[in-house]
């Protein structure tokens, strides 16, 4: 059906209870393209943004927890968090601009637990690869929305902590060695060039002046061509 839908109207109507009930109605496999695609004539339009948009909180989290809800029949199991992604890649920026009272609620939804307990330990999963990577393998700007709410408690989340955790440890601590590396590299060729070996050839100490001048030359070649084209 085009335009009014069960689910439309338990989001214009902001009842939690009622988009339930509605979503109840749809397969397992179709749950997900109830909440994120409605057709209005020749376009699609998408309940959870009309929710967010039009400022039905109460709906918009009820579609995010249903979304976000493992399910399973005798075939495969069933999380709408790639459909979600697929469907809304900015949905970080606009819960961060429109509604971020439910960015606990999607953050919430991307941590599984298990319900047995080994060891006085349960185990957890964390969803997190959609705050790190976009569908198209570029870098997601999901952790920088997240920061620019300035709340140290949403950053702390152990889906973010544990993001920006596989961020530092496996790409960025490699980048940040490395250039600080050349720096200091850089640095130590500058004063050898600067204040040691041309001092010492200014004041005349010149046992090995040819070999002096060759010192001075290579640690200024390793400023000018290694140091200044990583700044």
């Amino acid at each position: 059906s085009e335009g009014s839908t069960i689910v439309m109207r338990a989001i214009n109507a902001n009842s939690a209870k009622q988009l339930r009930k509605a979503v109840a109605c749809a397969p397992r496999k179709e749950r997900s393209h109830w909440v994120l695609s409605v057709a209005v004539g020749a376009e699609s339009i998408s309940p959870l943004m009309w929710a967010i948009d039009q400022g039905s909180l109460e709906a918009a989290e009820a579609i995010i927890q249903d979304l976000l809800t493992i399910r399973a029949d005798r075939d495969r199991y069933y999380y709408g968090v790639d459909a979600l992604f697929a469907r809304h890649p900015d949905i970080w920026r606009r819960l961060c601009i429109g509604a971020p009272k439910l960015l606990w609620t999607l953050l919430d939804g991307l941590v599984w637990r298990s319900r047995t307990v080994e060891g006085g330990k349960r185990r957890t999963a964390y969803f997190c690869r959609h705050i790190i990577v976009r569908a198209d393998g570029n870098y997601s700007p999901a952790i920088k929305d997240l920061c620019s709410r300035q709340d140290p408690k949403l950053v702390s989340h152990a889906v973010v902590a544990h993001a920006i955790n596989l961020v530092w440890s496996k790409v960025a601590v490699h980048t940040f060695t490395l250039r600080h590396a050349i720096w200091i590299v850089s640095w130590v060729a500058y004063t050898l060039s600067q204040a040691v070996f041309d001092t010492e050839l200014v004041d005349g100490f010149e046992s090995e002046p040819a070999t002096m001048r060759i010192a001075v030359v290579v640690c200024r070649c390793i400023v000018y061509f290694v140091f200044f084209p990583f700044h």
